[in-house]
């Protein structure tokens, strides 16, 4: 196995435990995020208000959503720069 495939799969486990230990230890964590404020917003102006659906799951605290959102950008970036990498490589042994 090449040493470079050893030390991504260690750093994608790494990647994978920094983001699913917090989702172990903090429990009810209070965080209002903007899903809050805009939920609170809309029954300032209409008190009957009723969702068209409800969550399949819901995370146990606040900072779990923010935590996801933030594995979630950095997932995005990941690719898209890995992309832009990978293109770059590729434009400059084509030159050579």
């Amino acid at each position: 196995m090449n040493v470079n495939l050893k030390y991504n799969i260690v750093l994608l486990f790494i990647a994978v435990l920094i983001t699913i230990l917090p989702l172990m230890v903090i429990r009810d964590s209070d965080f209002a995020g903007t899903d809050d404020r805009a939920m609170d917003a809309v029954h300032e102006i209409d008190n009957d208000f009723e969702p068209w659906f409800t969550p399949f799951w819901e995370p146990p605290g606040g900072e779990t959503e923010s935590l996801l959102f933030a594995f979630q950008a950095a997932l995005g970036s990941g690719v898209i720069f890995y992309c832009i990498g990978y293109l770059k490589g590729k434009n400059v042994t084509a030159k050579t």
